[in-house]
């Protein structure tokens, strides 16, 4: 009898590169397609791959991601593409019978003005944060239609999972859809190569964002689809955050860089707070390893070693 197969889409993003490469990887055939072999925009395509492939889990990573100038700049392919791309790939796998499927949510999902911690059911109780609405409001349709399959039909086993904000080796380090640490790292070590001494930071820079490091995620992963009887939606976090000057410090310290933050106050600042609540992640007897300081000095690594090979 051979391996058990997953499909994880997304495969050549930071989430599935980082299953792809993880020790537990080994014991399942994975298959993980490019945009030309798996386009899940187009649903006959995505129906028909699913059928041939018959694979016993899917793991969805795949989006259209990006921070929050790509968001502000691009609000209809975030929501449409993101919403297409979940609909169509979740009722393949539906019409496939395959048996487990694992949607990768994101704390956006949450409203703007729910009090954190941010718990599972408050999901839908508010307005959402208008900077990244599209892609909040395709992620929670995608979500839905996993708790309506998996309570309408017994045999499919399809969940949630509500990572906090992840960094780390795979990351997007470009100007246009970086998030915020792969960027200021980005940022930071260029300022040092130029020897410039001024870098600026969004806004106050007091905003309190929750970043986990992609490795403990994708741990969780396989904990997750090896595990029967968790929750339909879990929060995946650290249980604690830190403010957006905080980790521009940490930053600074890993990459080395001796400059001046600047507070650019014209730039918007997005949710005060955004700290999931990990209470179920608790109850399954899960918690992250990485300490910030050891997730940024690997991040910082693999982006050395990622700008040494577009240099060679």
């Amino acid at each position: 009898m051979g391996l058990q197969k997953i499909l994880i889409t997304g495969g050549n993003g930071m989430v599935g590169r980082n299953v792809q490469g993880h020790p537990l990887a080994k014991a399942w055939e994975i298959y993980a397609p490019r945009k030309n072999e798996l386009d899940l925009l187009d649903p006959n395509r995505t129906r028909d791959y699913i059928s041939r492939i018959q694979p016993d889990v899917v793991i969805h990573a795949a989006g259209l991601v990006g921070g929050i100038q790509a968001n502000i700049a691009y609000p209809v392919e975030f929501l449409f593409e993101n919403m297409q791309m979940g609909f169509n790939l979740i009722s393949a796998a539906r019409k496939a019978r395959v048996p487990r499927l694992l949607n990768i949510g994101s704390s956006c999902m949450y409203p703007r003005e729910a009090t954190n911690p941010l718990r599972e059911e408050q999901i839908l109780t508010g307005a959402l944060e208008p900077t990244n609405e599209g892609y909040a409001l395709a992620k929670i349709a995608s979500m839905k239609l996993c708790e309506y399959i998996a309570r309408t039909d017994r045999e499919l086993n399809y969940k949630t999972i509500i990572p906090c904000n992840l960094y780390g080796p795979y990351d997007k380090f470009d100007v246009t859809s970086a998030h915020m640490i792969p960027d200021v790292i980005r940022k930071m070590h260029s300022a040092k190569l130029a020897g410039e001494n001024k870098i600026n930071i969004w806004n106050t820079g007091e905003a309190r964002r929750e970043f986990m490091f992609v490795g403990d995620l994708v741990n969780a992963i396989f904990r997750h689809i090896a595990s029967e009887g968790t929750p339909s939606i879990m929060n995946i976090g650290l249980g604690h955050d830190y403010s957006i000057l905080e980790y521009y410090l940490a930053i600074k310290q890993v990459v080395g860089w001796e400059g001046t933050l600047v507070h650019d106050m014209t730039k918007p600042e997005g949710m005060k707070q955004k700290l999931v609540d990990i209470s179920r992640q608790t109850d399954w007897g899960w918690q992250t390893q990485t300490s910030l300081t050891d997730g940024l000095e690997q991040t910082y690594e693999y982006y050395l070693e990622t700008m040494k090979g577009k240099a060679s």
